[in-house]
């Protein structure tokens, strides 16, 4: 598996606080071991973000990807991050 990350991504992680970084990385590296572990609540997304995926961050951040596949090899590419309010209005 491979993760990659849009420039939006990286530029709305960057405007976080230092707890929401950490916790990202904590849980990047929780995803990399196993992403179906049940503190990330990975879970597909409905509506606008059909054929997505979202991840928890913290109690109220999420990050979104999507999943494709290039031969064998899965690809991860996260292409937002915010709170639940600011992602599914």
């Amino acid at each position: 598996m491979t993760i990659k990350y849009t420039k939006e991504f990286i530029a709305q992680l960057k405007k976080q606080n230092v707890r929401v970084r950490k916790n990202f990385k904590k849980a990047i590296i929780q995803f990399s071991k196993d992403p179906n572990g049940k503190e990330l609540n990975n879970h597909a997304l409905r509506r606008d973000w059909r054929g997505h995926r979202s991840i928890d961050i913290t109690a109220d951040f999420r990050g979104i990807y999507r999943e494709t596949r290039l031969g064998n090899e899965k690809i991860i590419h996260f292409i937002t991050l915010g709170t639940h309010r600011q992602l599914y209005k």
